[in-house]
C-alpha cells in the first residue's frame, strides 16, 4: 500500500514538471498578496534606486500611506536599480514626485511609496506614462539590518572598550592645567569669531587668488619661459657686478651732493620762488592777451592783419594823421609861437594812399609847376609862406608833421 503511494506521489511530481518543462512559466507570474488590482487604465513609470533592497515584484506601490498601484518589475542597469510601477490612469502626481522604498512593520514587507515634493519645492506639472524619476528624487529607508550591524561593529571592534582608557587620560591630561585649557577655548573662540566677522573678506580673498590662478595658468608659457631665462639674467647680472656697485656709489655721491646744493640755496631758491610768485601771476593774469601781443614779434612793426592788405606788389593803405599846428607853424616858420594861455586846435586830417594797379607800367611822377603863396592869421598878423606846387610826396612836410620819425 505504501509502495502504490509513493508512486503515485513520484508520478504527480513527474507530471508536474513535465508540464512546466513544456511551457514558459515563471513564479513571479503566480498570483500573490501585495500589490492593488487595477481596473480600467492605467500607466507606467520607471523609478531608479541605488538600492532596492529586498524589494520583488507584486510589491505594493502607495501614496499617503493607501495601495494604488503594483511594482511590475525589478532589474539592474549598470550600477542602478530600476522599477517599473503600474497606476491607475485616475492617479495624478506632480511630475517632480519622490519616491522612497519603505516597510510596512519593522520586519514587514517592502513598498514603493510615491509623495509629491516638500520643503521649499512646489509641485509642478503631471506625471505622465513612461516617464522616469531619476535618483536624485529618489531614497531608501535605513534597515535594521543596517543598524544592528553598525551597532555590531561598534560593540565588538569598535573601541568601545577604549573609551574608559581614553576618558581616564584625557582627565589626567586636563587635571591642574584649567586655566591654560580655558585661556586656549577663549583665545579660539576669539579666533573663530573674528574669522566669522571677517568671512565675506576671506571669501573675496579666496575668489580673488582664484582668479589670480587663473591668469597665471593662461600665462604659464611666458612664466616658464621667463623662468627658464632667469638663470642667463642672473649670470649676466653677477657679471656686471661690480659696475652696479660703482654706479650705485656714484648715485650715492650724487645724491649726498644734490643734497648739500639743494641745503645750501635752499634759502635762495624759496626768495627766488618768491619773487617769480607776482612774475607768474602777472602772466596768469595776461592769459589770452599775451599770445596775441608776442604775434607782432613776427611781422613788426605792422600786425599781422596788415598781410591782407597787400595786393600783388602795391599796397592800399589808409593814414589817419593827427596834426599839431603848434608844431607844424614852428617848423615852417620858424617862429617861437607863446604858449601861455594860448591854445591852437588840432586838425585831424585823413589822408588816404593808394598805389595805381598795376597796368602797363606806374605813372609819371609830377613834375614841380612853380611856387604857390599862403597866407594865414596868426594873433591878428598875416602870416604868408612860398612852396612848390608838388603832388608828391613832400619829406620836410613829414620832418614837420612827424619830427623825430621822418629823416
Amino acid at each position: 500500500m505504501k509502495r502504490l503511494r509513493r508512486t503515485a506521489v513520484v508520478a504527480g511530481v513527474v507530471a508536474m514538471a513535465t508540464l512546466l518543462s513544456g511551457c514558459d512559466f515563471s513564479v513571479y507570474s503566480l498570483p500573490l498578496p501585495g500589490g492593488a488590482k487595477i481596473k480600467g487604465p492605467a500607466y507606467t513609470v520607471t523609478v531608479e534606486f541605488t538600492d532596492v533592497l529586498d524589494l520583488v515584484p507584486k510589491s505594493s506601490v502607495k501614496v499617503d500611506d493607501v495601495t494604488v498601484g503594483t511594482v511590475e518589475k525589478v532589474w539592474l542597469e549598470g550600477y542602478v536599480a530600476k522599477v517599473r510601477v503600474k497606476l491607475p490612469k485616475s492617479l495624478e502626481l506632480p511630475d517632480n514626485a519622490r519616491a522612497t522604498i519603505r516597510q510596512t512593520s519593522l520586519l514587514g514587507e517592502k513598498f514603493v511609496s510615491l509623495a509629491p515634493p516638500s520643503g521649499l519645492e512646489k509641485p509642478h506639472g503631471k506625471l505622465e506614462n513612461g516617464e522616469l524619476i531619476p535618483l536624485s528624487r529618489t531614497t531608501s529607508n535605513v534597515e535594521v539590518e543596517e543598524v544592528l550591524s553598525a551597532l555590531s561593529l561598534l560593540l565588538n571592534g569598535g573601541g568601545v572598550a577604549q573609551l574608559q582608557i581614553i576618558t581616564q587620560e584625557l582627565n589626567k591630561a586636563l587635571t591642574g592645567n584649567e586655566p591654560a585649557i580655558r585661556s586656549v577655548l577663549t583665545q579660539l573662540n576669539t579666533f573663530v569669531g573674528t574669522l566669522d566677522q571677517n568671512k565675506q573678506k576671506i571669501v573675496t580673498a579666496i575668489a580673488a587668488v582664484d582668479q589670480l590662478a587663473k591668469k597665471l595658468n593662461a600665462q604659464k608659457t611666458t612664466l616658464a619661459t621667463a623662468i627658464d631665462s632667469l638663470p642667463k639674467s642672473i649670470a649676466t647680472l653677477d657679471k656686471q657686478r661690480a659696475a652696479l656697485v660703482k654706479t650705485l656709489q656714484a648715485l650715492a655721491g650724487l645724491g649726498n651732493t644734490a643734497t648739500r646744493v639743494i641745503t645750501a640755496s635752499q634759502k635762495d631758491l624759496v626768495a627766488n620762488l618768491q619773487s617769480l610768485y607776482p612774475v607768474l601771476t602777472k602772466l596768469v593774469e595776461a592769459g589770452e592777451n599775451l599770445p596775441k601781443a608776442l604775434e607782432l614779434l613776427f611781422t613788426y612793426p605792422f600786425p599781422d592783419a596788415a598781410a591782407k592788405a597787400v595786393k600783388g606788389d602795391f599796397t592800399n593803405l589808409n593814414i589817419t594823421l593827427d596834426v599839431n599846428t603848434q608844431k607844424a607853424l614852428k617848423g615852417l616858420l620858424g617862429l617861437n609861437l607863446p604858449t601861455t594861455g594860448l591854445t591852437i586846435p588840432t586838425i585831424p586830417v585823413n589822408v588816404p594812399f593808394s598805389n595805381p594797379p598795376k597796368t602797363g607800367g606806374l605813372p609819371p611822377l609830377p613834375v614841380p609847376t612853380g611856387t604857390a603863396t599862403s597866407c594865414i592869421t596868426l594873433l591878428g598878423l598875416p602870416v604868408c609862406t612860398q612852396k612848390l606846387n608838388r603832388s608828391a610826396f613832400d619829406p620836410e612836410l613829414a620832418k614837420v608833421l612827424m619830427p623825430g620819425v621822418a629823416k
